[in-house]
C-alpha cells in the first residue's frame, strides 16, 4: 500500500514542469477562438437572408467555439491560463459572460469536485448526481422518481442546458460569500446588457434564431464531456477513508479519445485524468503530459463509439465496484429491507 502511494506521489511530482503556462500559446488560444466565434455569429446573422438551414449549421459550428470559449474560462478558475491572477480574474469574467457562467460561483464549486472527485462521501457539489445501489433501494418513490428522471437523457442532454444557464448559474449556494453572490450579479447583469444590445441590433426573431442553438448545442456538448468523463464501468468511487487525490484523479477520470478536430474544439479536455491529477496545467500542455508519462497512458481509454454504453450507467454499486443500469437493480426495490441486509453481508464477507 505504501509502494502504490509512493508511486502516486511520484507521478504528480513527474507533471509539475508542465503547469507553467505560456504567454504565447494563451494568447494564441484566445486569437483562434474568440474572434472567430464572433465571426461565425456574424455569418449566420448575413446567412439568414440565404437560408435558415445554413444559419443553423454555421450556430452549430459556432457552438463548438463557445466550448472551446469555456475551456479557456476553465484554466482561468484553475489559475492556469495565465501567470498572473489578475488577468486570469479578469478573462475568465469576460469569457464568464460569453458562456454564460459566473466566474467567482463556479469557480468555488468546481474547485470543490476536484477535491472531492470520487469520495462517495463528499458528493454534491459540482458534480453529476450520482446515486448508490443501496441509496437508490432505500430512497421513497419520489426520490427514485426525481432521480430517474435527472438521469433519463432527454432530460439531462435537452433541458439540462437550459437550466443550467438560466437557472442553476444565476443563483448562488446559501454559503457563497459576498464577493460571490456580488460576482454572479455581475455575470447575470451582464448578459441581460449584452443579449439586449444585440435583439437592438439584430431584432429578437434573429437573435433567438442564432443565440438560441448555440447556447442549447454548447450546453448538450459540456454535460456530455462533463458527465461521460466521469462516468464508466470501472470508475473509481470510494468512501471518505479508503479515498486517494491521485488515484481518484487517474482512475476515476478517463482519457476520451476524440478525433483531432473534436479534440481541438475541446481543448484537450478529454485527457481528464491529467487534467484531474493536476488542474494547474494549462489545457494546451495536458497532451504533452499525457504523451510523455508511461503511467497516464494506462488510464482508462473511452471512444466515441464505447462513450455511448455510459448512458445506461445509472446507479454505482458498491459492492462490484461498478456501475450498473435501473434494470439490474429491479429486483432490489421489491424487498429493500432484505436485499440490502444480504448485499451488506457479502460486502463484509469481502
Amino acid at each position: 500500500m505504501n509502494n502504490q502511494k509512493h508511486k502516486l506521489a511520484q507521478l504528480k511530482k513527474s507533471v509539475a514542469p508542465f503547469e507553467k503556462s505560456d504567454v504565447k500559446s494563451s494568447i494564441r488560444q484566445i486569437m483562434n477562438t474568440v474572434p472567430p466565434f464572433f465571426l461565425l455569429w456574424f455569418l449566420a446573422y448575413q446567412s439568414l437572408s440565404v437560408s435558415v438551414w445554413l444559419t443553423m449549421a454555421l450556430a452549430v459550428v459556432a457552438a463548438g467555439f463557445v466550448v472551446r470559449i469555456f475551456i479557456i474560462f476553465h484554466d482561468c478558475c484553475h489559475g492556469s491560463f495565465f501567470k498572473n491572477k489578475k488577468v486570469n480574474n479578469i478573462l475568465g469574467n469576460i469569457t464568464g459572460v460569453i458562456t454564460m457562467f459566473p466566474y467567482e460561483k463556479w469557480k468555488r464549486e468546481h474547485s470543490i469536485h476536484h477535491a472531492t472527485s470520487g469520495n462517495l462521501d463528499k458528493r454534491g457539489t459540482g458534480d453529476v448526481w450520482i446515486m448508490t445501489v443501496d441509496e437508490y433501494v432505500k430512497a421513497s418513490f419520489i426520490e427514485r422518481l426525481q432521480y430517474r428522471l435527472y438521469r433519463n437523457p432527454l432530460i439531462m442532454f435537452g433541458l439540462g442546458p437550459i437550466f443550467l444557464f438560466f437557472i442553476t448559474n444565476r443563483f448562488n449556494r446559501k454559503d457563497a460569500r459576498r464577493k460571490e453572490r456580488l460576482n454572479t450579479h455581475f455575470n447575470s447583469l451582464a448578459v441581460i446588457a449584452v443579449y439586449a444590445l444585440m435583439i437592438w441590433l439584430v431584432g429578437w426573431q434573429a437573435f433567438l434564431l442564432i443565440q438560441g442553438p448555440i447556447l442549447f448545442v454548447a450546453g448538450a456538448l459540456g454535460i456530455w464531456l462533463f458527465y461521460v468523463q466521469h462516468q464508466f464501468e470501472d470508475s473509481y468511487f470510494e468512501d471518505e477513508q479508503e479515498w486517494d487525490y491521485v488515484k481518484a484523479a487517474v482512475d476515476g477520470s478517463s482519457y476520451y479519445k476524440l478525433p483531432k478536430v473534436l479534440q481541438w474544439v475541446t481543448g484537450n479536455i478529454g485527457y481528464h485524468h491529467v487534467h484531474h491529477l493536476s488542474p494547474r496545467v494549462p489545457n494546451y500542455n495536458l497532451e504533452k503530459v499525457h504523451e510523455t508519462t508511461p503511467p497516464l497512458q494506462k488510464a482508462t481509454t473511452i471512444t466515441m463509439g464505447s462513450s455511448l454504453q455510459s448512458i445506461r450507467f445509472r446507479l454505482y454499486d458498491e459492492n462490484k465496484k461498478t456501475f450498473v443500469s435501473f434494470k439490474e437493480v429491479k429486483h432490489l426495490v421489491r424487498k429493500p429491507g432484505v436485499q440490502i441486509e444480504k448485499r451488506q453481508t457479502s460486502l463484509q464477507g469481502k
